[in-house]
């Protein structure tokens, strides 16, 4: 059983500095309305960052093993929040922006449903308690110029 160990350590009024095993740190904050500083990334920013990260390395880990030549790459997360609290996500909308040459939809769209049902974890624990659409545009690039 794999085991990821997180903290976060709190530097002043609503503002702490989190990490985890990997080394790296985030600052993370509340609005200044309710004693933050506005210093860092709330909480439930960094889930639907998490989310799309997710998501997009196994994205494009397929494509690229689909051999589909892919220039620029970009997941967006819209995550709608209750009104109440504790304000929970009520609906997560997925879009992914793949630029490329000649990509076929039909493996963007394998690569998007293996990650959701098979690899991303991030989808699976929170797609178990929120409905997660999922939606891709396709942006053609043209053919680099002959040197």
């Amino acid at each position: 059983m794999e085991t990821i160990n997180a903290s976060v350590v709190w530097t002043h009024d609503l503002s702490f500095v989190g990490s985890a095993d990997s080394g790296f740190t985030v600052n993370l904050s509340a609005d200044p309305s309710v004693g933050g500083s506005n210093d860092g990334l709330r909480p439930m920013e960094l889930l639907a960052i998490g989310l799309a990260g997710c998501t997009a390395m196994d994205v494009l880990s397929i494509l690229k093993k689909k051999r589909q030549e892919v220039t620029g790459f970009e997941v967006k997360v819209r995550a709608e929040r209750a009104p109440d609290h504790p304000k929970v996500f009520t609906e997560i909308l997925v879009e992914y922006v793949v630029r490329g040459r000649g990509v076929a939809p039909e493996a963007v769209e394998r690569a998007i449903e293996l990650s959701e049902t098979k690899y991303c974890p991030a989808q699976g624990m929170l797609g178990r308690v929120v409905p997660i659409q999922h939606t891709y545009r396709i942006i053609e690039e043209s053919a680099a110029p002959a040197a």
